[in-house]
């Protein structure tokens, strides 16, 4: 008997009780960005309004915050972007890339031309 329940036990653990960690489906299967590695920021752009993720894939963000977008997504249209929330004070918010529609923003200042067509992987939408 205390074999079953430890097995039990063992198994309810194991299910997943978050997001956090798992893979997730992907949004896209290209994206633009500035460089192979998308490392370089392509522009900066202010929100217009609030916006609440459905889910991790996706980051928090607040009216007026400006973001380093790093990609776009190319699949089924240019819906979504790639980046980071500049908070006003440095350390603030946790610097976390994610994805935000991009109709919630504006460009406000291009860094670099977004010529390079890369090939999203499973990590683009993996939650941790």
């Amino acid at each position: 008997m205390p074999s079953k329940l430890w097995l039990v036990l063992s198994l309810w653990l194991a299910l997943p009780t978050s997001e956090a960690g798992r893979q997730m489906p992907k949004l896209s299967d290209k994206k633009l960005c500035a460089d192979s590695d998308c490392s370089h920021p392509i522009l900066i752009a202010r929100a217009l309004q609030d916006y609440y993720p459905g889910d991790c894939r996706f980051i928090p963000i607040r009216q007026g915050q400006l973001i380093y977008v790093y990609g776009m997504l190319r699949d089924r249209g240019n819906l979504f972007w790639a980046g980071i929330v500049q908070d006003s004070y440095y350390g603030q918010q946790e610097a976390r890339i994610g994805h935000f529609p991009s109709s919630i923003v504006e460009e406000t200042h291009p860094l670099m031309p977004a010529s390079t067509i890369v090939k999203t992987t499973k990590w683009d939408f993996y939650c941790n």
